[in-house]
């Protein structure tokens, strides 16, 4: 089983490396369900790492619905993580009626290539999840990140089962909400062979009025997922 590290500083994507993970997946601002990290981050991390590296394209928090300017701005994200040598994207895009928005989704795959594309966690916002992974294996995405449309994964158990049935190889299930060591195992138990974590602890309480809580990526919570697996 691999893990995947969802990183959101250096120190985090380097913490991952480090502690023997598999791939991270690069992005900022946490506390808001992630966005596109910087130009300087992606730079530092592809320089001076050797993890494999997939970037969050996610222009703002909130919904997946996005205006014709947002789109634009995630299309020369994604080329400029091509252009830095980047090694995967992760974004998606959904239409008002909470279905995959199969056209945009499609630019953004072909736009991807030859990288390859995981469709993130808006999958868990959508009505028919089971029609919605059938789209996406049609669509050539390679990876779907997904806690089973529940709050955390180990609720989402169930349709996690499910759907890597259905998948049947032709799309990677990768379990992600709430995974830590004492829950890995159980999803290694139904047979998905990739977890997403962010394994991570509060370094610095908020010093200014506009802070919020800073967290990082734990070498040592890393490597006890990892052994749990």
């Amino acid at each position: 089983m691999k893990l995947e590290v969802c990183a959101n500083s250096y120190q985090s994507a380097k913490n991952a490396q480090d502690a023997g993970a598999y791939r991270v997946e690069l992005c900022q601002e946490l506390s808001i369900g992630g966005i596109t990290p910087s130009y300087g981050l992606l730079k530092q991390v592809i320089e001076n790492l050797k993890i494999k590296t997939f970037v969050l394209i996610r222009p703002r928090s909130g919904n997946f619905v996005y205006s014709e300017e947002e789109f634009q701005i995630m299309k020369n994200d994604i080329q400029l993580c091509k252009d830095l040598g980047c090694h995967g994207i992760v974004s998606g895009v959904l239409n008002p009626d909470v279905t995959i928005d199969v056209k945009r989704t499609n630019e953004l795959v072909e736009l991807s290539k030859p990288l390859p594309f995981t469709f993130h966690r808006a999958f868990d916002e959508v009505k028919n999840p089971k029609e919605a992974l059938e789209q996406l294996i049609d669509l050539g995405v390679e990876r779907v990140l997904t806690s089973g449309q529940k709050k955390t994964a180990q609720e989402g158990l169930d349709l996690l089962k499910q759907l890597n049935e259905i998948a049947d190889g032709r799309i990677t299930i990768l379990a992600g909400g709430g995974i830590n060591a004492s829950n890995a195992s159980k999803f290694k138990a139904i047979g998905l062979q990739e977890i997403h974590a962010s394994a991570s602890v509060t370094i610095n309480q908020p010093n200014s009025m506009f802070a919020m809580p800073q967290t990082v990526s734990d070498i040592t919570k890393i490597k006890a997922i990892l052994d749990a697996i």
